[in-house]
């Protein structure tokens, strides 16, 4: 299969510059894979395509506020981007990273943070560098936490406070992410209270968001395109309780892309997961035969990108580009701060 043939064409004016207020208020197109069938509605009514007895699975982790500005030693603008620690557990806040710049980093170079933080470029590899930083553990988190900005999409090009304040969502828990899990942004405090008024279980997955997820996709032929591995988690309590609910022919409903890789990482052939704690580079693209998942909450994703692939793997590549004509017609926002699509 070739890249070009996830390409599309987007007005620009639908891709989203800052989220719908209330979070909840945004559109929502119901997708039935089976049978074809597209509707539409607003975020708020999800609970109606809900059933006694669904399973909800939400990506708890939480967006590190990782852009940082700083200068070299020429005093010349720098901006770094941390993508994730080199291997450890981003809760350790370690002194080795992963990161890209811009501009582009150089090997032995030093960049000069506020707090009198520093960074040392070890390595380059392929777009990204490997550096340390002066400090490590809290007190680099503390730094980290009072310097960096919320790492927007480039596409975002007018960015408000509300953009910032609302690039995260409402049950982010754990550090570690480089972009959002942008599906979740939809859930306010009251969705969730209707939702499990409406006998649907909640459960909760980590998955540390990468460049993995948001990296285009370069080569000519998707086959050829490889994954950053991603960082994650699946307790035993969680994955038994999937589990169960999954022999007992309930829906597990993945709450976005990230959420829908993790479980199909840990799922055996015959429909059951194994807790792991570890790193996934999965890529899903047509072709794929799911093991786990029923459904899916998603936004509308950008061209040739590696979440439009795995969309088009879960419902069909022609049923999602029809999809996606119905969703530009009728003024659909896209992307992350966009309207959302559930497909079952």
């Amino acid at each position: 299969m070739l890249t070009s043939d996830f390409d599309y064409s987007l007005p620009k004016e639908l891709i989203a510059q800052e989220p719908v207020w209330p979070r909840d208020h945004s559109r929502l197109m119901i997708l039935n894979k089976t049978s074809g069938q597209i509707s539409h509605d607003y975020f708020f009514n999800l609970p109606l395509y809900l059933n006694p007895g669904d399973v909800l699975v939400f990506n708890d982790s939480k967006v590190i506020p990782g852009r940082l500005k700083g200068k070299k030693v020429t005093g010349g603008q720098q901006e770094i981007l941390l993508l994730r620690p080199k291997e450890e557990k981003i809760e350790l806040w370690p002194a080795q990273w992963l990161v890209i710049g811009s501009p582009s980093l150089k090997k032995e170079e030093i960049i000069y943070f506020d707090n009198g933080l520093e960074f040392k470029i070890q390595e380059t590899i392929n777009g990204q560098a490997l550096g340390t930083f002066n400090k490590s553990g809290p007190s680099l988190k503390n730094d980290i936490l009072k310097i960096g900005e919320m790492p927007l999409p480039p596409y975002v090009k007018h960015p408000t406070p509300r953009s910032f304040e609302n690039y995260q969502t409402i049950y982010a828990q754990k550090d570690g992410s480089a972009a959002a899990p942008t599906a979740g942004f939809h859930f306010t405090p009251e969705l969730i209270d209707k939702i499990k008024e409406r006998g649907v279980d909640l459960v909760f997955v980590t998955l540390h968001i990468g460049l993995g997820t948001f990296q285009p996709v370069k080569t000519e032929k998707i086959e050829e395109h490889q994954m950053h591995k991603e960082y994650f988690e699946l307790t035993p309590e969680v994955a038994e309780k999937l589990n169960q609910a999954k022999q007992e022919k309930r829906r597990i409903i993945a709450v976005g892309t990230t959420v829908c890789r993790l479980l199909e990482h840990c799922a055996l052939p015959e429909q059951k997961l194994t807790p792991q704690t570890g790193w996934t580079d999965l890529f899903i693209y047509p072709g794929y035969r799911f093991k786990f998942i029923d459904a899916l909450i998603t936004n509308f994703h950008l061209p040739k990108s590696t979440l439009l692939m795995l969309v088009c793997a879960f419902a069909g590549k022609d049923l999602i580009f029809k999809a996606y004509q119905e969703a530009i017609k009728n003024q659909y926002r896209f992307y992350s701060f966009g309207d959302a699509m559930f497909i079952y």
